[in-house]
């Protein structure tokens, strides 16, 4: 796996701004974000273009390959080359032969087709709703409110792109105890995940052992992510939606939002039970969550 360092990125750039404030108007530098197009080639067929921040792309390759269900291990990969260009990037990956022939199939099954954004049959089965049953460890049952408020606490402190720009998600790789082990962080939330993921495992790092803290909402997409790797905990700083509620309860996943240094909300602590449709029968939680 190789990556060319012909252009180097901070994961930020300098922008000249007029900061207003109590009336009085200042000229200073800030810094903010990149946000840079990603394009993900699977031996040699562009498979998707994605809008990241541009660090740890081979890491992002790897966990998007695997959480999309592209290839069902790291074995699969073969090779992995990060290309960077002025504005854009490209990481081309090798892979094993069967996964890239099924990768093919999946793209001629959705050629022709349209989406309109209602949910049919079709609609649900096209966005893999159905997950395995993740196979539960000893541990993560049992991981304590302490935990999660250890792992609240650590975090900011670990946000360093967050401190600087205020613009970007974090994906934090957690012992059981809370302590955390590994950040990564990207302007979206899913690619941070993807960032984490594929940096676990380009480590081998057990991913049973431990859960993922996010600095954002739970939506549907980053449970489904994480319910692919086998990871049985997921805790976020935001609110969940339903649909990822949902998708967790079908997964056997424990799902934990609004975690903060004092608490925070389990949202699958009855797995037999689906989201309650009525608002007025359950009483509301609100923060000021980002």
């Amino acid at each position: 796996m190789s990556s060319d360092p012909a252009t180097e990125h901070t994961g930020s750039v300098s922008c000249p701004i007029v900061r207003h404030r109590r009336g009085v108007s200042k000229a200073v530098t800030d810094h903010v974000v990149e946000e840079f197009p990603v394009a993900l080639v699977f031996n040699g067929i562009s498979h998707a273009v994605m809008m990241a921040t541009p660090l740890d792309l081979e890491s992002f390759a790897v966990g998007f390959a695997l959480t999309e269900g592209i290839v069902e291990r790291t074995a699969d990969i073969y090779d992995l080359e990060v290309l960077m260009y002025p504005d854009s990037a490209e990481v081309q990956l090798t892979i094993a032969q069967p996964a890239f022939l099924q990768l093919k199939d999946k793209r001629r099954s959705l050629a022709g087709r349209t989406g309109c954004g209602v949910c049919g049959i079709e609609s649900i089965e096209l966005l893999d709703l159905q997950p395995q049953k993740i196979a539960r460890r000893e541990g993560m049952s049992d991981v304590s409110p302490s935990a999660i408020e250890a792992a609240a606490s650590e975090l900011p402190d670990r946000q360093i792109l967050m401190r600087e720009t205020g613009g970007i998600h974090a994906a934090a790789w957690c012992k059981p105890d809370g302590s955390i082990v590994e950040v990564f962080e990207d302007v979206g939330r899913h690619n941070a995940l993807d960032k984490l993921i594929g940096g676990l495992a380009l480590r081998r790092e057990d991913m049973q052992d431990g859960f993922v803290f996010l600095s954002s909402r739970a939506s549907y997409e980053l449970v489904r992510k994480t319910a692919r790797m086998n990871i049985a905990l997921l805790a976020t700083i935001s609110a969940p939606t339903s649909l990822a509620i949902d998708l967790a309860q079908r997964a056997g996943m424990r799902l934990l939002s609004f975690c903060r240094e004092d608490g925070f909300v389990e949202y699958t602590a009855n797995e037999s039970s689906s989201p309650v449709r009525q608002a007025a029968s359950m009483e509301t939680v609100r923060t000021d969550a980002a």
